[in-house]
């Protein structure tokens, strides 16, 4: 790590859902927030609990110093494919191990709603 940045994952008891387009795609009380220096929250999901009939894998990538590579998911509510919505890292770096596999949305392209609250 960087000197002076830092990431910190816990685990939450909250219930977070997730609607793109007004359909929920995901629901779950097993979430971890991992805090990260310099970036907003994000909100990690367990992959079994995001519907899977509306997950899209893609080619695209992307590289963290941080957290290793990440690969990515679009999603298909109807007719409308939101590319990229959703990052994965299916083997993080030892320091970020905790949110293997897990499932983000970027929330600002999906309604993440944590305790009832839109983030």
């Amino acid at each position: 790590m960087t000197a002076g940045h830092r990431i910190e994952i816990e685990d939450s008891p909250a219930h977070v859902r997730v609607e793109v387009d007004g359909v929920t795609v995901a629901e779950t009380r097993s979430a971890r927030i991992l805090r990260e220096t310099g970036l907003p929250a994000r909100w990690y999901l367990p992959k079994e609990d995001v519907d899977a009939s509306v997950l899209r894998e893609t080619d695209f990538g992307s590289h963290c110093p941080f957290k290793g590579d990440a690969s990515y998911y679009s999603v298909e509510v109807g007719a409308a494919v939101r590319s990229n919505l959703i990052w994965t890292y299916p083997e993080p770096i030892p320091g970020a191990a905790a949110i293997a596999g897990m499932l983000s949305f970027y929330p600002d392209r999906a309604a993440v709603f944590v305790d009832g609250e839109r983030i």
